[in-house]
């Protein structure tokens, strides 16, 4: 075994395996391991380059065979079986797990023969990697992304690193220990954060690769961790208000007549959404001229109207579409390992398009221009992101980076990037496109993410509220919902419009505010029967315009409209603050009093930027909640009452509106 400096990094060699610790950002320190004869040359995630790296101070002593080495506020130290220790105020925030025979290395448990550092060979490939740390029973973890679960607080979960319909892995920690770690690969894996040990796993990979970084607050992490993988640029004030949406709009006479009517209610939509099967087939990229037959008069007049048009993109590619063919002999295509060349079958006998290949990513961008930038559309919604898939089984798929289960977690930033290029090469300066899936830096490209196809319950609307805070804490400052849930609301269940009021007047306090879902029951006659291709044979859902639930659900929605618009100008500033410290808009309590511990186990409020405290009712029925208000003076913005901090309050939470709290 032995240790060397090299420039601003330290290096630790024992058998096979070569470690690595350097200077990587503010206070932040990346550690690498291989058992290669070199490291590869992927940065993965951390794609930002940095002013310095650091000059960091390193110290090897060897006479006790260990070594140290330290960035701004974070050291690392080495001992001489390897096992590494993160070291914050003289005090340790991270160690590596290790059970094996060594006294000065080992706690109990010696026999159990349990490494920090395991690479288990993959017969003819590379390795399957599982790293392990020291729990602490006092640590509370956020982050990670968005899944489909109620808890804020990650510790004692287990959460799979794989994208899919709703789940967005974005594997960035940030522990009230005071550091955030970023387990920098887009392998498929695990993270466990168990009460016995934090366990992360990949798949398949070459390498070992995170980085780590120490701040005193929550925010102070989150700014060193988005300096080094990017941040949103700056949201156009013009989509800051209400965007209407449905499953599905099939004609342009239908989403004309719609834009038209809020018009004459005196309403402003921002934008106005177009979704899926207004092509032929999927992978055609473009207008169905027998249901959109004048695409540019359309966008021509929603444009007059100060609206935004988005349409619908699907990285799906029917073989009987204009593109399978020529795509698939230039190998555009996602390939399967075993079976049929089929990656989804929703409509159609599709494989996905490989946003891993910079000539596929090119490809989809030109037709998309030709088909669509061509008469105007300001904003492409990138769904089925992740990609879906009809079975979740990565090892079945290969990419042109590598196999599935080694880097398919970036699929939807690639997906994304392609659109972003696209853009920019017109010379469009404020590029925002909605998508369903998202990986570490994709908010670099312009991405607005929602939650998916989530249920229309209450429960979902909980969990909601942990999502967006958590996804913030990942470094995605752009986040919506599906107001009302995606999946099996009536609008003539009154159940429902209480949940879509609720949902409503939730949405207003996050950072888009988006009415969007498939509406039961599907009982509207399709618009021809004999096809089995096109728009005009696909089903749509009910009506989802705010008149299509009653005088009374109108008239509260109208007004939560009015409020948002009354918040642009503080929107505005949010989203700047986002694009130069990467701070979130909705931003969990503790982000805003990290020294109040009652705010690291909230997870029912937020602080809606650092002005505004938001207090959802996420209960049927509920007409009165409990807030908590940290110390200092508040006053409840509709009825106007004052309150002093330090304390739980109960207050009003009538139907036509939730609880929020103006600070100072």
């Amino acid at each position: 075994m032995s240790f060397k400096k090299t420039a601003g990094a330290l290096i630790f060699t024992k058998g096979n395996e070569t470690l690595k610790i350097e200077a990587w950002g503010k206070d932040s320190l990346r550690v690498r391991s291989t058992l290669e004869p070199e490291f590869t040359k992927n940065d993965w995630g951390l794609s930002e380059p940095v002013k310095a790296k650091g000059s960091p101070v390193i110290k090897i002593d060897e006479e006790k065979n260990c070594a140290s080495i330290t960035n701004g506020k974070l050291t690392a130290e080495i001992n001489h079986s390897g096992v590494i220790s993160f070291i914050k105020d003289k005090k340790v925030i991270l160690h590596e797990y290790y059970r094996s025979y060594d006294p000065e290395a080992s706690r109990d448990g010696a026999a159990l023969k349990i490494v920090s550092r395991q690479f288990k060979g993959i017969i003819g490939g590379d390795y399957k990697l599982t790293v392990r740390f020291e729990p602490r029973d006092e640590e509370k973890i956020f982050g990670m992304g968005q899944y489909q679960m109620p808890y804020l607080d990650l510790k004692g979960c287990v959460l799979e690193l794989a994208q899919r319909n709703s789940q967005v892995s974005i594997p960035f920690a940030v522990s009230n220990l005071g550091y955030g770690f970023l387990w920098n690969s887009p392998a498929v894996g695990t993270a466990s954060f168990g009460k016995n040990m934090t366990e992360w796993t990949a798949q398949c990979t070459k390498e070992m690769d995170y980085w780590v970084t120490a701040g005193d607050t929550p925010a102070k992490i989150v700014e060193n961790y988005t300096a080094v993988v990017g941040r949103a640029p700056n949201m156009p004030s013009d989509l800051l208000g209400f965007w209407q949406c449905k499953l599905r709009y099939r004609t342009q006479d239908e989403l004309l007549e719609v834009a038209r009517k809020y018009k004459q209610l005196g309403i402003h939509l921002d934008v106005i959404v177009i979704d899926f099967f207004h092509w032929i087939r999927q992978g055609d990229w473009g207008f169905d001229p027998e249901y959109w037959p004048d695409p540019k008069a359309m966008v021509d007049e929603l444009h007059a109207m100060g609206t935004k048009v988005m349409v619908s993109v699907w990285p799906s590619v029917d073989r009987k579409c204009s593109h399978y063919y020529e795509m698939a002999e230039k190998g555009l295509l996602v390939r399967t390992e075993r079976g049929t060349a089929q990656t989804y079958a929703f409509n159609g006998d599709c494989i996905t398009f490989d946003a891993t290949n910079p000539k596929a990513r090119e490809y989809i961008w030109n037709v998309c221009k030709k088909n669509y930038a061509k008469y105007g559309i300001d904003m492409f919604w990138l769904d089925n992101a992740e990609p879906d898939l009809d079975v979740y089984d990565y090892d079945n798929y290969r990419y042109q980076l590598g196999p599935a289960v080694a880097v398919s977690n970036l699929y939807p930033k690639f997906y994304a990037q392609a659109f972003w290029d696209g853009m920019n090469k017109m010379g469009r300066k404020d590029v925002v496109n909605l998508e369903r899936c998202a990986w570490v830096g994709s908010q670099k490209y312009g991405t607005v993410l929602w939650n998916g196809d989530t249920n229309s319950t209450f429960e979902s609307l909980q969990d909601s509220v942990v999502q967006g805070l958590n996804m913030g804490l990942a470094g995605i400052p752009w986040w919506t919902t599906d107001i009302g849930g995606f999946m099996y609301g009536n609008p003539k269940d009154p159940a429902f419009v209480e949940l879509l009021e609720r949902w409503f007047e939730f949405a207003v306090f996050t950072p888009i505010l988006r009415l969007h879902g498939d509406r039961d029951p599907h009982d509207i006659e399709p618009l021809e029967k004999v096809k089995d291709w096109g728009g005009g044979y696909l089903y749509t859902g009910q009506p989802n315009e705010i008149w299509c639930y009653g005088d009374k659900a109108q008239k509260i929605m109208e007004a939560q409209i009015k409020l948002r618009e009354s918040l642009k100008p503080y929107l505005t500033k949010l989203y700047k603050e986002a694009s130069t410290n990467g701070s979130p808009l909705m931003r969990a309590m503790f982000y805003e009093f990290p020294d109040d511990g009652e705010c690291w186990n909230l997870r029912d409020q937020y602080m809606f930027g650092s002005d505004y405290l938001v207090a959802p009712v996420l209960h049927a029925g509920e007409t009165k909640r409990e807030v908590y208000l940290p110390k200092g003076k508040w006053t409840e913005i509709n009825s106007k009452k004052s309150f002093d901090g330090g304390k739980r309050v109960s207050v009003d939470a009538p139907i036509e509106w939730i609880p929020v709290f103006k600070r100072g």
